[in-house]
């Protein structure tokens, strides 16, 4: 598992990977924002978010490889706020996701996906 703190806010480090997203021609699919849902219902937590990243061609190959592991996708990067108010940010990578389904084409594709998620976690840099 991908683990990293950073001297970052969690805004700051979700904008830094957006661009890392998009630098890497990938596509945030589902943003999620716990601090702001929890807001919703009157409640204050510290800063929690989470982006869901994946491709269309990515999710094909996937699914031609091993259907069962398209329950996997799309890859998803966490940035939480520790007790310093800086960001920790999380990601299981690829080649973890796909390993139980012990399929060599689906580790292609993990592999490729490896570099391209190695590259934009790069966009937040550790302390």
């Amino acid at each position: 598992m991908y683990r990293i703190k950073t001297s970052k806010t969690v805004d700051e480090a979700i904008a830094a990977l957006q661009g890392g997203v998009e630098a890497a021609g990938m596509r945030v699919v589902t943003h999620i924002n716990g601090q702001a849902n929890a807001a919703k219902i009157g409640k204050e937590v510290p800063a929690d978010q989470i982006l869901e990243i994946f491709r269309p061609d990515f999710a094909i190959r996937v699914w031609s490889a091993c259907k069962e592991a398209g329950i996997d996708i799309p890859l998803r990067i966490y940035a939480y706020e520790d007790s310093d108010g800086k960001a920790v940010i999380m990601c299981r990578m690829p080649k973890e996701v796909f390993a139980p389904y012990e399929s060599p084409e689906l580790m292609s594709v993990a592999e490729e996906l490896e570099g391209i998620f190695s590259g934009i976690l790069a966009a937040v840099p550790g302390e």
